[in-house]
């Protein structure tokens, strides 16, 4: 990748004529991706699990740009109804994403099951957007550079996935859990790279992370977590509109390759205009890539229709 030390939105092509889902559209970085892909020209679904606070983001965005393209649809990715439900509904409409941000995360909350039963994190975070891409490939497919770009964390590089113990019901961490999470995103957004270049598909998997970013990611975290993140360590953070850089370039620079990983260029990858960054071992390692993918499908029921790659 070339000159990613310089890069910011102000080089964010025009987006005329292409339709994004964000998810987590309504704060945070899935917001401030929201607003910079509008100021492009990008039409943009805020796929948010709460209604009236995407109403409000939409608000916030049009009085700052009065021509914005936005529309509001309910999505609880915890919820792989409401996931198949928000798919069929965009397939009804006859609407074709040309890219697909999976961008929402829960962060080390008290241990809670989702509405399948599953772990909330590795729910939210990972089987929720395992299947939303699923049930949206073919249309992405069909549409302009498309692209889906899943959003992890450095702490990937921390994570375990315990395939013995997802939901744990043995032994649960909240930040362990939110470990393995982000590292199920890594080793998703890579063997979907792999999968879609073998079967060679005009869609690009690629993969982002923001650094520290002062988001309310941490508002469902509890204990140690919460005071950390939501206050100790806040002055250190930068703003999310310098967060989401590394996956705005991710869905829209068009030197971006597919199967890279955009992070902060800066110290520590805290923060800093958006570059490369590496992927932990075990986040490529083609045998975890194949396990965590086949259990995804049986636990969602979606399949990709995507040979494994050799």
């Amino acid at each position: 990748m070339t000159k990613t030390q310089a890069w910011g939105v102000e080089r964010i092509p025009d987006q005329a004529g292409r339709l994004f889902v964000v998810t987590g559209a309504n704060s945070g970085l899935g917001l401030a991706t929201t607003r910079a892909v509008a100021r492009r020209g990008g039409r943009v679904i805020l796929a948010v699990r709460d209604e009236a606070k995407g109403r409000r983001a939409v608000a916030e965005i049009t009085a700052e740009q009065p021509g914005a393209t936005l529309e509001v649809r309910r999505l609880d990715l915890a919820d792989l109804d409401s996931v198949r439900a928000f798919a069929e509904r965009l397939r009804s409409d006859g609407l074709r994403p040309d890219v697909l941000v999976n961008n929402a995360g829960v962060l080390a909350p008290p241990r809670t099951l989702s509405a399948q039963g599953h772990e909330l994190q590795f729910a939210a975070n990972h089987l929720g957007h395992f299947a939303l891409t699923g049930l949206l490939l073919d249309l992405l497919a069909e549409g302009a550079d498309p692209r889906v770009v899943t959003v992890s964390s450095a702490n990937h590089r921390q994570g375990r996935i315990s395939f013995e113990d997802l939901a744990g019901e043995r032994t649960y961490s909240p930040m362990g859990h939110y470990n393995q999470s982000k590292l199920a995103n890594a080793v998703f957004g890579w063997e979907l790279h792999r999968r879609l270049a073998a079967a060679g598909s005009p869609v690009r998997s690629l993969l982002a992370h923001p650094g520290y970013a002062a988001t309310n990611i941490q508002a469902g975290s509890v204990g140690p977590v919460k005071l950390l993140f939501g206050r100790l360590l806040i002055p250190l953070a930068q703003a999310p509109d310098r967060g989401a850089l590394p996956q705005l370039f991710a869905a829209t620079a068009p030197e971006a390759v597919g199967g890279q990983f955009i992070g902060p260029g800066g110290m520590g990858e805290l923060r800093g205009a958006p570059k490369a960054v590496r992927l932990a071992p075990r986040a490529v390692d083609a045998e975890t890539g194949r396990r965590l993918w086949e259990l995804s499908e049986r636990l969602t029921e979606v399949r990709f229709g995507l040979p494994a790659a050799l």
